[in-house]
């Protein structure tokens, strides 16, 4: 099994980072690093990653020791390295990293789903895997479409501006959709039974009921929305950076990298391969 420090160094110094430092030594200088992303990132020796907390398998902190895992951390360590710099974790929610890049308190945020909305706003890259979104469905409750969800008479917790949100309000318009803070906040809600389900992408949706059967049912709703995860980029002019981690997220997948940094955050929350719902690929 290939561990977090062997993911970390499996695209090592190479060609990439290479290219990555050849372009910043020729073309770099103050003025420019103030007006491109990249340059500011090659100039400063700091990476910039959204960061957010309680968010197995993608992300975790542990609040003791303050070290944080989940294989978007993985990934962006890798990212780091690759262009030999820090990587620096900025805290943020789902639903605020968006307004975060714009704001210039991050450089990237992986694990966002492109929709019409976050497009208006941010750039985005080539998918780093696939997705899919899913229910959990309370005891009794068994919905095998989002028709079946989209009555008067359903509730849908969500997470706050997260593309479960987005997705969930244009698919279920007529149902009750509460709307929380943090992930967690609404798996609350659907394990009090203030909701029928919660809307979530499927990662989190077999971990939380692996962890506790008694929350209900993964169901994989349809017609299947499939979607990727993306890494997303405050907008700007110069489309270096976006380019360069475009090159990047191919040259990882083509290594195995993402796949196996999803892998082993998984297993680490006790999911298998044996539990990704049928029709649902990396």
């Amino acid at each position: 099994m290939t561990t977090r420090r062997d993911l970390a160094g499996l695209i090592g110094a190479g060609a990439v980072a290479a290219g990555a430092l050849t372009l910043a030594s020729n073309g770099a200088s103050a003025q420019t690093a103030a007006k491109n992303t990249f340059d500011r990132i090659i100039a400063n020796k700091k990476l910039r990653l959204g960061a957010v907390t309680s968010s197995a398998p993608w992300f975790t902190k542990d609040p003791v020791s303050g070290k944080w895992s989940g294989h978007f951390y993985t990934i962006g360590s890798a990212l780091a390295k690759d262009m030999e710099v820090e990587l620096e974790l900025v805290e943020t929610t789902w639903g605020n990293a968006v307004l975060d890049l714009q704001a210039d308190k991050i450089d990237i945020m992986f694990g966002l789903n492109p929709t019409p909305k976050r497009a208006m706003a941010v750039d985005f890259s080539v998918g780093a895997y696939d997705s899919a979104l899913v229910v959990i469905a309370k005891p009794g409750f068994e919905p095998k479409n989002w028709a079946d969800m989209n009555k008067p008479e359903v509730k849908i917790s969500v997470d706050v501006g997260s593309a479960h949100d987005q997705i969930a309000t244009l698919l279920c318009p007529k149902a009750q959709i509460t709307r929380f803070k943090t992930i967690n906040e609404a798996m609350l809600a659907l394990r009090t039974g203030r909701v029928d389900a919660q809307c979530i992408f499927w990662m989190g949706g077999v971990r939380a009921v692996k962890a506790d059967p008694s929350l209900g049912k993964v169901v994989v709703p349809q017609p299947f929305f499939g979607s990727t995860s993306n890494a997303a980029f405050r907008r700007e002019p110069d489309k270096t950076w976006r380019d360069f981690v475009n090159t990047w997220i191919v040259y990882a997948r083509g290594l195995g990298l993402v796949r196996s940094a999803v892998v082993e955050s998984l297993e680490q929350v006790g999911v298998t391969p044996e539990d990704i719902p049928a029709g649902i690929t990396l």
